[in-house]
């Protein structure tokens, strides 16, 4: 399985050392998305949330696979 890397750029940048073995890039995306949520339900319990803060999805060369920024993760409502 390969293995893809999830970078956080927040207040601070956060690279993900280990990685970790999903089956594929859309695995990678899905796994992603509940990171950005998870992240971002930290946040707001926090008292903010950044929309523009995002994760990056890197393969195994480190190589730039996806970027998703946390409002993209998520479903805004009014």
């Amino acid at each position: 399985m390969p293995r893809f890397y999830f970078d956080i750029y927040d207040d601070d940048v956060t690279q993900d050392p280990e990685g970790t073995e999903l089956r594929d890039d859309t695995a990678a995306l899905a796994f992603a998305v509940k990171q950005i949520r998870s992240l971002a339900a930290d946040t707001v319990l926090h008292g903010h949330f950044t929309a523009s803060h995002r994760l990056e999805i890197l393969d195994v060369e480190r190589n730039q696979v996806a970027s998703m920024r946390f409002d993209e993760a998520v479903d805004v409502r009014p």
